[in-house]
């Protein structure tokens, strides 16, 4: 009778719990139990655990097969656990060294033939055992992103090749922070700003959008260009620092969508307006991040916003206030960062062309009245900048780029954005309590147009605050220390299409 012990991780959200997988062969008729709340893809590790022990010329012991994944009211899911079950079966039969396994964690799922298949949220898993200081031993897909949380890293192909490596006949390849891909150009791939014909006025919100975080809504006929401007938000937007680039990359790792070489990008979500309140929230038996936190730390876009199903976008509400969502399951809880910037796309009226000079639109006023109020007035309350795209006329499609490129707009952008680092240690859009009142205090002749403004648009004080917040925004575009009655005046043209 032996018992084996190694270290593992599962997955609680963006947490990755430790996990003890215990190994202990008994005597007895031959079984394999796997016991401590493992989900179906967990328990279908015995036929693939013993497959893969057998093609790599091992042989499985005879007698009683426990494993237990501890801690027992922790859910196991993933095909993670087979490597360490492996292992553990080998070491508590003799044929590997106990010893020489407790200063390493393994992850990896393996194939009949032995050979090791990447999984998801190795980034997430690495994070949190770089603070324990073990070693991480992960598939080689797998190895390439984890090796960017910092912890030493080991890649490995196939089950002999970790075999080889603790009996020290061939040790395996450490990966460290060094080796992994170099983090590109923010703005590579982007299309650029330049590509925008006309459209002064939507270049300029989509600037003061990108300086200081802000919401934005777009309204305007089809072919205005609305999703082509939503395109090269990115692409202005400033840098990530290292710590949200990791945050930002663990998330997409959970989800398996993470390339290392895109690391320090900013993500572009867009999901189809069919989607569910699971698919942009997150959900499921086993919570995953869902399109909101898939957009952590860039954009997410939502295009034909109308379309979308209201109790889908009332679910909007909490995350955009406070950066995180929190999923409750009869099972399991889980919560995932879902710190966004939201741009929205719609039509004026369910034909699309409402206040065309031609008179194309057929819509009547009760028509374009019941498209309009699929949007709740809490919803665009919590929407800085909302603006109309008009068509553009044959003239500015033929004639030559008339806008400035992506990276012209972005310095100016970089430099609002320090603006406000140096002021108050985060973006105007998240300004709030005493540090919204002391930044965003307009002088006298601003505060008596804020003031009109509010009594006039009948707005709310949560959009009066936003009003100042994206007038601190102009202001540091513009150099300015303070906040005018020019820089409130165009604030307040930026939220007149929701009162209109």
């Amino acid at each position: 009778m032996s018992l084996a012990v190694l270290h593992s991780r599962s997955l609680d959200g963006l947490a990755a719990p430790e996990v003890a997988v215990e190994v202990h062969l008994g005597g007895g008729l031959p079984a394999f139990t796997l016991v401590g709340l493992p989900d179906v893809e967990v328990r279908e590790a015995r036929d693939r655990v013993r497959a893969a022990l057998q093609n790599s010329g091992f042989e499985l012991p005879d007698g009683h097969i426990t494993v237990n994944l501890a801690p027992a009211d922790l859910p196991k899911e993933s095909g993670r656990f087979d490597l360490p079950i492996a292992l553990g079966i080998l070491a508590a039969s003799g044929q590997l060294p106990i010893g020489a396994l407790s200063d390493y964690e393994f992850a990896g799922e393996l194939s009949l033939s032995g050979a090791l298949r990447p999984i998801h949220g190795a980034l997430a898993m690495t994070l949190a055992a770089g603070r324990v200081r073990r070693r991480f031993v992960l598939p080689t897909d797998s190895a390439r992103e984890a090796v960017l949380s910092g912890a030493t890293v080991l890649a490995a192909d196939t089950l002999l090749e970790i075999c080889a490596h603790l009996t020290g006949r061939k040790p395996l390849k450490v990966l460290r922070r060094d080796d992994a891909p170099g983090s590109t150009d923010p703005a590579v791939g982007i299309p650029d700003l330049a590509d925008v014909r006309g459209q002064a006025r939507a270049r300029r919100v989509l600037e003061i959008a990108a300086a200081g975080g802000h919401s934005l809504l777009l309204a305007g006929p089809p072919g205005a260009g609305k999703s082509m401007l939503a395109a090269r938000l990115p692409g202005i937007l400033p840098p990530l620092d290292a710590d949200a680039a990791l945050e930002s990359a663990a998330v997409l790792s959970l989800a398996g969508q993470f390339r290392p070489e895109a690391f320090g990008q900013r993500p572009f979500r867009s999901p189809h307006h069919t989607s569910s309140a699971a698919a942009l929230v997150g959900g499921g038996t086993m919570p995953r991040p869902g399109e909101i936190s898939l957009a952590h730390q860039g954009v997410l876009f939502l295009d034909e916003l109308p379309e979308f199903d209201r109790r889908v976008l009332e679910a909007l509400r909490e995350p955009l206030e406070s950066g995180r969502i929190h999923i409750s399951r009869a099972a399991r809880q889980a919560e995932f960062p879902a710190r966004f910037q939201l741009v929205a796309a719609m039509n004026p009226c369910p034909c699309g062309h409402a206040g065309d000079p031609s008179g194309r639109c057929r819509c009547s006023p009760d028509q374009v009245a019941r498209y309009r109020s699929r949007l709740s007035g809490p919803l665009l309350d919590r929407i800085d900048l909302q603006i109309e795209v008009p068509a553009i006329d044959a003239a500015a499609l033929q004639g030559p780029a008339d806008g400035e490129s992506s990276a012209l707009v972005r310095a100016r952008v970089v430099t609002a954005h320090q603006r406000q680092h140096e002021r108050q240690g985060t973006s105007n859009a998240l300004l709030a309590g005493a540090e919204f009142d002391r930044h965003c205090s307009p002088d006298a002749a601003g505060a008596a147009l804020a003031r009109q403004a509010m009594e006039r648009l009948r707005l709310s004080a949560r959009a009066y605050h936003r009003v100042l917040r994206v007038a601190r925004t102009i202001a540091d575009l513009a150099g300015d220390a303070g906040i005018g009655a020019a820089h409130i005046a165009e604030a307040v043209q930026y939220r007149r299409f929701a009162h209109d």
